[in-house]
């Protein structure tokens, strides 16, 4: 069996998606694209696919990660090839590599994210910034399943910035835009959160709903306050040579000279 992990993006219109709506399709760009999906057992079997920490529905992604388990081979350049011609366009596989290490899940500890908020001036949302990290904890309250809960959003933030605009990205008012790092902790902090937190302690708020957007994931190096590229340990592992290819290995390599 081989394992494949994937890097999508979810742009666009296609944001509005939820994680149900994308399953679906995957699913159906794999039958598309002739992938020899490995299916689970029982009475009900469905494609082995694993998908890891998907974004809220109504944000965008460039770094939403899964993987697959084939029953036969496949080259992982090629294969990102057909299953990104069988997805509609703001689904994009951008990346696949043949998964050689354990653990994808376990190397995404944290996000970042780009948030832009139209009609906010930048100044305003340095100082909004500012007084957010000056604060030992954040309060804020989301509605869940169970009623609403309350919890520190100031914590998980490992990172936050307030800019403008690139200027290839000019608008017709006043917009910033934040940079936000944020740990993946339990209850999960999500960009919402953070924009509670910034109303709660400098009245940040921007008139029309924010623009959010993934830009990463992957582990979070302390030092350099950098996420890494989770996918990078299976590039560079060594692939290790199969039972067959040792075998023939062996069987021909020449014999010394005799005693």
């Amino acid at each position: 069996m081989q394992r494949i992990r994937l890097r999508y993006t979810k742009r666009g219109r296609l944001r509005f998606t939820s994680h149900r709506d994308f399953q679906r399709a995957f699913e159906r760009a794999l039958r598309r694209a002739e992938v020899p999906m490995a299916y689970s057992a029982g009475f009900t079997p469905h494609p082995k696919v694993s998908y890891a920490n998907a974004a809220p529905t109504g944000t965008g992604s460039e770094a939403e990660y899964l993987e697959i388990a084939l029953t036969a081979h496949r080259d992982p350049a090629r294969l990102r090839e057909l299953l990104d011609e069988s997805l509609p366009d703001g689904l994009d596989i951008t990346d696949a590599v043949e998964a050689r290490t354990p653990g994808l899940a376990d190397r995404l500890t944290a996000s970042v994210w780009e948030l832009r908020l139209e009609g906010v001036e930048p100044e305003g949302a340095e100082k909004a910034v500012a007084a957010f990290l000056a604060a030992e904890t954040v309060e804020v309250q989301r509605r869940t399943k169970n009623g609403m809960r309350t919890f520190d959003a100031r914590g998980a933030v490992a990172g936050l910035q307030a800019g403008c605009p690139q200027p290839d990205r000019p608008g017709d008012g006043p917009c910033a835009i934040l940079r936000l790092v944020v740990r993946h902790v339990t209850p999960a902090v999500r960009p919402d959160d953070v924009l509670s937190g910034l109303r709660a302690v400098a009245d940040l708020a921007p008139p029309v709903p924010a623009a959010v957007t993934r830009l990463a994931q992957g582990l979070f190096d302390e030092e350099s306050g950098t996420v890494t590229d989770p996918l990078a340990p299976d590039r560079e592992a060594v692939p290790a040579a199969s039972p067959t290819a040792a075998g023939t290995a062996s069987a021909t390599a020449p014999e010394g000279p005799a005693a």
